[in-house]
């Protein structure tokens, strides 16, 4: 098995995973069925790359397992599909970050939709769509060097050298995070947050500042502008890895 694999939660002996099964086969996809246990779950993690909960009626999922896959959906940068009358997986997704659940497909199952459903995931998983993104914006490309290294391999990540660059980037771009420098030449963290605001497409995007300056003063001007946080620039590399993984949590709360 590779790192692509779908797993199926559920009994193997059911009718419909075994039908499930032969389809990803028949498709060329690996699959693994695992039951509804937390320790088969994590035996396989490593492998799968989505998760596939097949319903019955009336089914849920076990609040241990639905723990497991949150944690690790959002660490591991996987996505879940639910399968089930409305009235289930709307039970099951309850607690669920949206952002995790990949989508959600009624019963009686298309099972071409559902192939399809799959494979446009591995597509955008491999393109890395599914990442959250992130604009950096600094006018120093050595610290745009360091970010890029420190990012790069759990988010998809654009730069920009200057505030200006930054807003017409936009014009054409989402992102779903803007680390911002405070302190640059010409059009400073200030004005571009400004600028952001007053705009109907950009007015929404989070900005967390961006500083090397930690003085009272620095700090105080910064928060008063009321972004979403602020950073400092000496902040090592695991803290400020953590500071962006909570962020994204919070906002999916």
């Amino acid at each position: 098995m590779g790192q692509n694999q779908i797993m199926i939660l559920g009994d193997k002996d059911s009718f419909i995973i075994r039908v499930l099964t032969k389809k990803l086969i028949d498709a060329s996809l690996d699959v693994i069925n695992t039951p509804m246990d937390v320790e088969e779950i994590d035996k396989h993690w490593a492998d799968t790359a989505l998760v596939t909960f097949y319903m019955e009626k009336d089914e849920r999922l076990p609040d241990d397992i639905k723990t497991f896959l949150i944690d690790h959906l959002e660490d591991d940068d996987k996505r879940l599909i639910f399968i089930g009358e409305p009235i289930d997986v709307a039970a099951a997704e309850e607690g669920f970050p949206a952002h995790l659940i990949y989508k959600k497909l009624s019963r009686p199952l298309d099972y071409d939709e559902y192939i399809s459903c799959v494979n446009s995931y591995n597509r955008q998983a491999n393109a890395g769509e599914l990442r959250k993104r992130i604009l950096v914006v600094d006018d120093d490309v050595n610290f745009l060097n360091v970010m890029r290294e420190w990012l790069e391999a759990d988010y998809k990540i654009s730069m920009a050298t200057s505030g200006m660059r930054a807003i017409r980037w936009l014009a054409a771009n989402k992102v779903d995070l803007i680390l911002l420098d405070y302190e640059m030449p010409v059009t400073d963290g200030h004005q571009v947050l400004e600028m952001l605001r007053s705009e109907e497409d950009t007015k929404n995007i989070p900005v967390i500042f961006l500083t090397g300056n930690d003085s009272k003063e620095t700090v105080m001007s910064v928060v008063n502008l009321k972004p979403q946080g602020y950073f400092l620039k000496t902040m090592p590399r695991e803290e400020f890895l953590n500071k962006i993984k909570v962020f994204f949590m919070e906002r999916a709360v």
